[in-house]
């Protein structure tokens, strides 16, 4: 390529970058307010998403497990027998002992904790109907996530097919 062309080249680029908005116009959006009726409605789907999950989460806490159920005194017996066994466990079974420990700390440190089901269960009957029929939630759905029918009956939540 010659100079002369090069330079028209160059000047053909200028010209061009020159006739280029130097500037993209962009349109500013009119924020709006919410109005007050939004905003209830936000508020009551929140509150009826809280209610739904506090009381699925102590449906699944409260769920029986296999195998021979752990009291206070097996537990703190275990513990005994862990720190026993601390002293002269060689490191990688002083991890898992001591994981074990903390994991029964919890347990007996949770054992305290007892959920209110029946205060959960009488909030969940008063918000399912609506929060499943906002969510597109079936019968089935909730049935399949441990929700007793009769819990669904006095939510009244109808019983579909399909």
């Amino acid at each position: 390529m010659s100079v002369l062309d090069r330079r028209s080249l160059s000047i053909r680029i200028c010209a061009t970058l020159e006739l280029m908005p130097t500037t993209t116009a962009k349109k500013s959006r009119k924020k709006t307010a919410m109005s007050d009726q939004h905003k209830a409605a936000l508020a009551k789907g929140r509150e009826e998403g809280r209610t739904v999950r506090l009381y699925l989460e102590a449906l699944e806490a409260s769920k029986p497990r296999r195998g021979r159920k752990r009291t206070r005194g097996s537990i703190k017996k275990r513990l005994v027998t862990i720190e026993a066994a601390l002293a002269d466990a060689d490191p990688l079974s002083r991890l898992q002992l001591i994981q074990e420990q903390q994991d029964l700390d919890a347990e007996l440190a949770y054992g305290d904790n007892t959920v209110d089901i029946a205060s959960l269960e009488k909030a969940f009957t008063k918000v399912a109907k609506s929060y499943g029929d906002r969510k597109g939630i079936s019968y089935s759905a909730w049935r399949r996530v441990g929700v007793s029918a009769p819990v669904l009956q006095q939510a009244k939540v109808a019983r579909t097919r399909g």
